[in-house]
């Protein structure tokens, strides 16, 4: 199944999708996605609603080099346990909606990844039972300004701008996530062409997706919508004014934003 947010003709809803293309559908549902929906039996072309974020978490539990060969590209040694960090839900966004670039920033970097969305409230959940408390699965970018990681020398800032977490398009809730290819490329304002910049496979990451939940839940509750970030693999790079970035992740789908500078962005 997939469930989705969007903007309709009602106000914001929460939907199942089904169908691809064109043809697709959003079914809207009655309350939230948690549990055993319910439909309101009203129904609308999908390619006539705005597709927003799939969820808004109260927190997204990022992970850190959880990919050995971008662990070696950021000039260190693979953490030997989980190493987390928090994005705050201000972060979020959703498909087509701008990755706004901070003017103090100078260098920002996309990072595509598999991204694990929490369907209910738990605490200490033991491995063998991680899945159980997973919704599904969608696409994230953890986008990261490099020059301020490095100046502060912690990520609260890098990584919690405004914009700086798209989520999306949907989050799929049939789906084994242990070993799924993931891309990413940039398209640049005067290009035509892709530019192929990440490409691996979820089978690669170091912590394993029950590990990671395992370790989260036994720091903090995680709550029904909260994201996990699994990590992005190698291949990360700068992403400018005009730019396109789209992330593919196999059976989830592809989640494209344009890129913008903060002096070209809309005013909230």
């Amino acid at each position: 199944m997939r469930l989705g947010r969007v903007a309709s003709p009602n106000g914001v809803a929460f939907v199942r999708v089904e169908g691809d293309g064109p043809d697709a559908v959003a079914h809207e549902i009655a309350d939230h996605p948690f549990g055993e929906p319910a439909y309101t039996g009203k129904r609308w072309p999908l390619a006539d609603l705005r597709v927003l974020s799939p969820i808004l978490a109260s927190k997204v539990v990022c992970v850190g080099k959880n990919y050995l060969a971008h662990a070696k590209e950021m000039g260190g040694e693979a953490p030997q346990e989980p190493l987390i960090f928090l994005k705050p839900s201000t972060s979020i966004v959703g498909p087509g909606a701008p990755i706004v670039l901070p003017s103090d920033a100078q260098t920002v970097h996309h990072e595509g990844e598999l991204a694990v969305v929490i369907g209910r409230p738990c605490r200490n959940v033991p491995r063998d039972e991680a899945f159980s408390v997973v919704l599904g699965y969608t696409v994230g970018n953890d986008v990261s300004a490099r020059d301020q990681q490095r100046q502060d020398g912690q990520w609260a800032r890098a990584k919690g701008h405004d914009t700086f977490c798209p989520l999306g398009p949907w989050i799929e809730t049939e789906l084994d996530p242990e070993d799924l290819e993931i891309r990413t490329e940039v398209r640049g304002a005067c290009e035509e062409s892709w530019q192929l910049r990440q490409h691996s496979r979820t089978s690669l990451l170091i912590h394993s997706i029950p590990k990671l939940i395992a370790w989260c839940s036994r720091a903090m509750t995680l709550l029904p919508g909260d994201v996990i970030l699994t990590g992005t693999p190698e291949g990360v790079g700068p992403i400018v004014d005009g730019d396109e970035v789209s992330i593919m992740i196999e059976g989830v789908g592809t989640l494209t934003n344009p890129v913008v500078s903060e002096k070209g962005a809309p005013h909230a």
